[in-house]
């Protein structure tokens, strides 16, 4: 009987590995490693918000509502709690995707707005305030790429025979992925100072009718 036993085991750990197991192991560290870094990036990019609107609100007081847009996405972002569990929930992601993309585009916004105050590149610590929050755009692209192609081959193993019934003995189940319609993929531009002659407050020059006539 004793020699039966491990027999038997042996069996059971060939049969797992044949139907996908230790493929369906691997795949699911690599969905929770590419998510993990996801959370990383996105909380990075809200950690920056503070500073940047403190940095530019002196400078952009007659933008209030865009700075208060771009705090209060902040604040949604924030408040819904991003946990390794939440991509087994999918109306949960949705709502911290959709949060996301509210911030992402009302900081798109505000670059947008800044770009009209040059001056603001001479106000200490902006240049390299702008510059994190693209290199943070970029990573959370990067990171956000990852994640896809991570739930996508770990998803395909999970519904695919004979993985799909390993999966179901072992408790694994498809994840929730990133969908482009709850989440414009924004990115802020970049801030271009040199191609902006003039300030908000500059009066721009009046054209000559008897100049255009001549045109």
């Amino acid at each position: 009987m004793r020699f039966i036993r491990p027999g038997l085991i042996a069996v059971l750990a060939l049969a797992s590995a044949g139907c996908g197991y230790n493929t369906l192991q691997q795949q699911d560290e690599q969905v929770a490693s590419a998510w993990s870094e996801v959370l990383n990036q996105y909380q990075r990019r809200a950690d920056l918000v503070p500073n940047l609107v403190n940095t530019v609100k002196g400078a952009v007081v007659a933008e209030k509502d865009i700075l208060d847009g771009v705090i209060q996405a902040r604040a949604k972002a924030t408040s819904i709690q991003a946990t390794p569990e939440l991509i087994d929930n999918p109306q949960a992601f949705q709502q911290w995707q959709a949060a996301q993309g509210e911030l992402g585009s009302a900081l798109s916004r505000l670059m947008v707005v800044v770009e009209r105050y040059p001056d603001l590149k001479s106000v200490s610590g902006f240049n390299d305030l702008t510059a994190q929050l693209e290199g943070t755009e970029n990573r959370i692209a990067v990171a956000r790429n990852r994640y896809i192609q991570a739930v996508q081959a770990y998803n395909v193993t999970v519904r695919s025979f004979p993985s799909n019934l390993t999966a179901k003995v072992f408790g694994h189940h498809t994840r929730t992925n990133f969908s482009v319609r709850d989440e414009a993929i924004t990115r802020p531009p970049s801030v271009d100072f040199g191609a902006l002659p003039l300030t908000p407050s500059s009066p721009v020059p009046a054209q000559d009718p008897a100049a255009s006539r001549d045109d």
